[in-house]
């Protein structure tokens, strides 16, 4: 018996290379995160301030028992003021760095975010020398100009705040 394989689609999404994302508003700027990295989407509240902590650290939130300290990615980034208010949304993600203590932390958004899949193939690299804090690339996705925040070096700058924020 003969198999045949002109059956299957052929505009079929590659499994073994795209991957799930979320494109996440923030004020003026979009960013591209693996949506394995978001654990929960929660609706703003006036986080609990973080005394001496710098603009873009708005202070902490509760969640599932946890203190999460809740950054405007903007603002850190210096891309454009961010304050959160009525439409703003809290991104939980989850912390790459293996702290016990600290593994997880929170970014303010506009918006729900957004699921898209990225394949290799409609995702372009911008070659831009000068990159904002915490960025670790500015791509496009098809039409969508997103950056892809270096989730590891947010950890550190977070880190760094709440540690000079308690020494002081």
């Amino acid at each position: 018996m003969k198999t045949s394989q002109h059956n299957a689609p052929q505009a079929q999404a590659n499994p073994q290379t795209d991957i799930r994302g979320v494109l996440i508003a923030v004020a003026r700027a979009r960013l591209l995160l693996p949506n394995a990295t978001i654990a929960e989407v929660l609706s703003f509240a006036p986080p609990t301030p973080v005394e001496g902590a710098p603009e873009w650290l708005l202070g902490r939130i509760r969640w599932r028992g946890w203190e999460v300290p809740l950054v405007a990615f903007s603002r850190m980034a210096d891309i454009a003021p961010e304050a959160g208010g009525l439409g703003s949304k809290v991104v939980v993600l989850k912390a790459l760095s293996g702290d016990p203590k600290a593994p997880y932390f929170a970014m303010l958004t506009q918006g729900f975010p957004r699921l898209v899949t990225v394949s290799p193939d409609r995702l372009q690299y911008d070659a831009e020398q000068h990159l904002p804090a915490g960025v670790h690339a500015r791509v496009w996705l098809n039409e969508d100009e997103a950056y892809i925040p270096d989730l590891e070096a947010i950890e550190v700058l977070i880190g760094n705040a709440i540690a000079q924020a308690q020494a002081a």
